[in-house]
């Protein structure tokens, strides 16, 4: 008989109950959980890992980018950034540059915050 995790349904009923706004943030989250494994793997020089945590992380951004509006002006500069986020984590992983994750880092912990604002905002 299957083991049921209360933690993993839990997660499960957040993500399938979730606005449009909170997916959003959860993706932007998810991508800081990716990479800051990642850089500690780099640190300790357990490759694979970070190999697999930095693939999870481009993986959020192209998920990212896959939502944007093309309509909006927005869309495009976020676009760009999220290109730019996906080559420098892909250099990063080539180069074990943990001065680039924490570039990435920095500009997704921005986007993150700025997000909330905006939920916030919303809501009022």
């Amino acid at each position: 008989m299957a083991t049921i995790n209360p933690y993993q349904t839990y997660q499960q009923n957040s993500v399938m109950t979730a606005s449009s706004e909170e997916l959003t943030l959860m993706l932007y989250n998810g991508c800081l959980k990716f990479i800051k494994l990642a850089k500690k793997a780099m640190l300790d020089k357990q490759f694979e890992e970070k190999n697999k945590n930095l693939l999870k992380a481009q993986a959020i951004i192209q998920e990212l980018r896959s939502t944007l509006n093309p309509d909006i002006a927005l869309s495009q500069e976020l676009e760009q950034l999220y290109e730019y986020q996906n080559n420098s984590l892909m250099e990063a992983n080539m180069k074990n540059d943990a001065a680039a994750l924490d570039a990435v880092l920095a500009d997704v912990t921005e986007l993150r915050n700025t997000w909330k604002q905006a939920m916030a905002l919303a809501k009022q």
